[in-house]
């Protein structure tokens, strides 16, 4: 039998379905509960026990992790009722993989406490390619102690795992990773419509601009799509809209100038509102070709 930690895992979308997966197969007993079926289906197949509730799934789990799109997601499930706070038991530990607002992050584990009930705000980076190797990088606020109970989940998900400091903490540099990223994307997809009108080979001049310093991850990751103009999401232009709004309020909050961000997190915006806010957000590049006149 087992003595790896019993776990329930709440939000089998893009990035929960395979990080659940990859916990399956390192050994967990995984319950799992989200709102569409086929979601509930995979996991079953995948070796994981499918539950009918919130409360169902987190009942008897001495770890709670939860992935879903933004802070009132993370609200409606922690909270009343249905909810895990009311319905896990005292000593669990409740790890949060959302990307969310920090004060969201420091509210929760501030009700969660007065319940007996740890918190880790735990955010990922590295999209959906990443959850399915699990190389993400994955940045935690939370005390020390919790952090070091987690850190055998933590290495079944990610590479590189980092505890940045107290609750809210993870959340502040997951805004950050957004901020870099999405200004890499757009930088990348105007590097790539300039290389086209200019008549350079593409792939070839992709491929050594990412040999120098203006390499990335970000180019590594996204340069098949620039290069094939499939928009998949990967992770969506919604969420970095949603991303972008929580990394603008929480720099205005602290005195924070972000004058590239703020233009950037613009340019999702009109992205979105155009109706791309379902693609990948490396769909920043039709944004660039419809302001350069370039056919669609």
């Amino acid at each position: 039998m087992s003595n790896l930690p019993k776990l329930a895992w709440i939000g089998l979308g893009i990035m929960g379905s395979p990080m659940s997966e990859n916990l399956i197969k390192a050994g967990y007993d995984v319950t799992g509960f989200t709102l569409e079926q086929d979601k509930l289906d995979r996991l079953a197949a995948a070796g994981g026990t499918a539950a009918g509730s919130i409360a169902g799934a987190v009942r008897d789990a001495d770890v709670i992790v939860t992935m879903v799109p933004a802070s009132p997601q993370v609200e409606a499930i922690a909270y009343g009722p249905d909810g895990i706070l009311e319905n896990a038991r005292s000593g669990a530990l409740l790890i949060d993989m959302s990307s969310i607002t920090p004060q969201t992050s420091v509210d929760l584990a501030k009700a969660a406490g007065s319940r007996g009930i740890r918190v880790l705000d735990a955010p990922v980076s590295g999209g959906e390619a990443g959850a399915i190797e699990a190389v993400l990088s994955i940045m935690v606020g939370g005390p020390q102690a919790d952090f070091d109970e987690a850190k055998p989940i933590f290495d079944a998900l990610g590479r590189t795992i980092v505890l940045c400091g107290p609750h809210g903490s993870g959340q502040t540099v997951k805004a950050a990773n957004q901020l870099i990223v999405a200004v890499n994307i757009q930088a990348c997809a105007e590097a790539v419509v300039f290389l086209e009108k200019s008549g350079v080979d593409l792939k070839a001049a992709l491929d050594v601009l990412n040999g120098g310093l203006a390499g990335s991850t970000v180019l590594t990751r996204k340069k098949d799509n620039f290069l094939s103009r499939d928009f998949k999401p990967g992770f969506r232009i919604d969420l970095h809209h949603k991303d972008m709004g929580i990394v603008t309020d929480a720099a205005r909050n602290v005195g924070a100038a972000l004058p590239v961000g703020a233009v950037v997190a613009q340019l999702v915006a009109s992205l979105r509102a155009q109706g791309d806010g379902g693609l990948d957000h490396s769909a920043l590049l039709r944004a660039v070709e419809r302001l350069s006149g370039a056919q669609l």
